[in-house]
C-alpha cells in the first residue's frame, strides 16, 4: 500500500469536466445526464486506482474513459457502412439502398403532412391512399394496403382469413426465412390451423381439392424464395389455385417474398415472380416486401381484390402493423420511379443488380495500388473475379459476375484476417467484406466510386 494518502483533491470536479470542450461534444451525442454519470464513474474508477498507487490521471484521460463507457453502453446506430460483402440485399445491413428521391421524400415528410387528412374535404382520410393508387396502377390490383414488413403482411392475411379455420399449404412451401420466421409457426400465432397438402417435391391441384373441408379458410401458396428444389418436381400454378378457390368459395393468397415489379429476364437474369402475374391469374391476395427487389423502405405490401383488402383493413391488427409517414413517403417515391421507362436509372438497388462486371473491374484496378498503400508492406492486394449474390431470399442460386480486391497477409496468416476485418469494421465509416479462401475479399459491385472507399480507409496506413 502507498505510504502517502492519495491526492483526491487534485482530481477535477464533475462540473469542471462538463465544461471541457471535448465533453461538450459528448453531451451533444449522448445528453447531459448520461455524460454526467459516465464522468462520475470515471472519477470513481480513478480514485480506486489512486488508492492502489496510481498517479492522478490527466483530465483528457478521464474524458476518454467516460467516452469509452458511453460508447460501450449506448453504441451509435444505425451507422452508415460500406457494404462490400457481395450480398446486395443484406438483411443485417438494411437491405435495399434508397433512391435520392426517396430520401428527399422522407425529409419532406418529417414535419406536418396530410397523413390521414383529405385536403379536398377537410375530413379524415386513408393513411396509405397515395401508395395504394400507385400499387394498383403498377400491379393491376383493385386495392392495396401497406404494413410494417412482409412478415406482418402474411400474419395479417392469415389472421384475417384463417382465424379458427384451416389454411391449406403445399408441404414443399413450408419455408423458414431469416430470423426463424416459419410458416407453420406464424400460422399458430395467427390463430389458423395448418393443413399440409401434397409432398415436399410434388403437389397437384387434386391434393388441394381433396384436402378442402367445411372449415377451410384460405388456399395459400408460398414462393420458396431462399431455396430451390430441382429434379422430379411439380407445383400447382397460380391460375389453377385461383380457379379452385373461386369454384369452392375459398379465398386464395400468394406470399411471393421479394416482389420484383419488372420481368428480370429482360436483363438476362432468371425470372422472378411478379405481383401483377398473380393478380392477373386471379389470386385474391398477394404479399411481398418493399425493401428487397422493389428497392424501397421496409414495408409489407398487400395487393388484391377490393373485397379481400377491405377485410384485411377491417382487422384490428392492421392498425397495430401500419407504417409511419416517413416510410410511406419513401415508398411513394420508390413506386413512382418504377413507373418510369428506365427505373434502373433512379433506383440504386436495381442499378447495382444490373451492373456489368466490365464496369466493376476497372474500379478494382484503380483502387488496388491505393488500398495496398493503406495496408502496408505486410499485405498483398490483388484484383480478382468474384460472384455477387442478390440476398434476402431473392434468387438464391443466381450468381452475378463481379470483381473486387483480395487482401491477404504476406507472411503467416494466423488471425491476421480477423484482425484486419475488425480494423475495417472499427473505421469511422465501417468497411465490410467477407473472409474466404485465406483472404479478405471486398466485392465492389455496390461501391459507387473509388473516392468513397479511400475516404473510409483514411490517409494513414491500417495496422491490424
Amino acid at each position: 500500500m502507498p505510504s502517502a494518502s492519495p491526492a483526491y483533491q487534485d482530481l477535477p470536479s464533475v462540473a469542471a469536466l462538463l465544461e471541457a470542450p471535448f465533453t461538450l461534444e459528448l453531451q451533444r451525442r449522448w445528453g447531459r445526464t448520461l455524460t454526467t454519470e459516465a464522468l462520475r464513474q470515471a472519477l470513481r474508477e480513478a480514485r480506486s486506482a489512486m488508492a492502489q498507487g496510481s498517479p492522478v490521471p490527466e483530465t483528457d484521460a478521464l474524458i476518454i474513459a467516460a467516452k469509452g463507457a458511453l460508447e460501450g453502453q449506448f453504441p451509435r446506430g444505425p451507422r452508415q457502412v460500406l457494404n462490400l460483402t457481395g450480398t446486395l440485399l443484406h438483411t443485417n445491413l438494411g437491405r435495399a439502398a434508397l433512391s435520392p428521391a426517396a430520401c428527399e421524400a422522407m425529409v419532406a415528410a418529417a414535419g406536418a403532412v396530410d397523413l390521414e387528412l383529405d385536403l379536398s374535404t377537410g375530413r379524415r382520410g386513408q393513411r396509405d391512399q397515395a401508395t395504394e393508387a400507385l400499387l394498383c396502377a403498377l400491379t393491376g390490383a383493385e386495392a392495396a394496403a401497406v404494413v410494417n414488413n412482409n412478415a406482418a403482411a402474411v400474419l395479417l392475411v392469415l389472421n384475417t382469413y384463417g382465424l379458427g379455420k384451416e389454411v391449406l399449404v403445399s408441404r414443399g412451401e413450408l419455408v423458414e426465412i431469416g430470423g426463424s420466421f416459419r410458416i407453420p409457426d406464424i400460422m399458430v400465432r395467427a390463430g389458423a390451423t395448418l393443413r399440409e397438402v401434397g409432398t415436399t417435391n410434388r403437389t397437384h391441384e387434386r391434393d388441394y381439392a381433396q384436402a378442402l373441408g367445411p372449415n377451410a379458410g384460405l388456399l395459400m401458396k408460398v414462393h420458396p424464395s431462399n431455396y430451390a428444389i430441382e429434379g422430379y418436381t411439380s407445383e400447382v400454378s397460380l391460375k389453377a389455385l385461383a380457379n379452385l378457390g373461386k369454384h369452392q368459395g375459398v379465398p386464395t393468397a400468394f406470399d411471393l417474398g421479394a416482389g420484383s415489379l419488372v420481368d428480370l429476364r429482360r436483363y438476362g437474369l432468371p425470372a422472378e415472380p411478379q405481383p401483377q402475374e398473380a393478380i392477373a391469374a386471379g389470386i385474391d391476395l398477394v404479399t411481398f416486401s418493399a425493401d428487397k427487389l422493389l428497392g424501397g423502405p421496409q414495408a409489407g405490401l398487400i395487393v388484391g381484390t377490393k373485397d379481400a383488402i377491405t377485410a384485411v383493413r377491417a382487422n384490428p391488427l392492421y392498425r397495430a402493423l401500419r407504417v409511419d409517414k416517413v416510410r410511406l413517403a419513401a415508398l411513394r417515391a420508390t413506386l413512382l420511379a418504377w413507373d418510369q421507362p428506365e427505373p434502373e436509372g433512379q433506383l440504386p438497388t436495381l442499378a447495382q443488380l444490373l451492373r456489368p462486371e466490365a464496369e466493376i473491374r476497372p474500379l478494382a484496378e484503380a483502387l488496388a495500388p491505393a488500398v495496398a498503400a493503406r495496408l502496408g508492406e505486410g499485405w498483398s492486394v490483388a484484383v480478382v473475379p468474384l460472384e455477387s449474390q442478390i440476398g434476402s431470399g431473392a434468387q438464391p442460386t443466381t450468381r452475378l459476375p463481379s470483381a473486387g480486391l483480395s487482401l491477404s497477409p504476406r507472411g503467416s496468416k494466423g488471425r491476421a484476417l480477423e484482425r484486419l476485418a475488425q480494423a475495417l469494421r472499427s473505421l469511422p465509416t465501417p468497411v465490410l467484406g467477407r473472409i474466404t479462401q485465406d483472404a479478405l475479399v471486398l466485392d465492389l459491385r455496390t461501391l459507387g466510386n473509388a473516392e468513397t472507399l479511400l475516404a473510409a480507409l483514411g490517409e494513414h496506413p491500417l495496422a491490424p
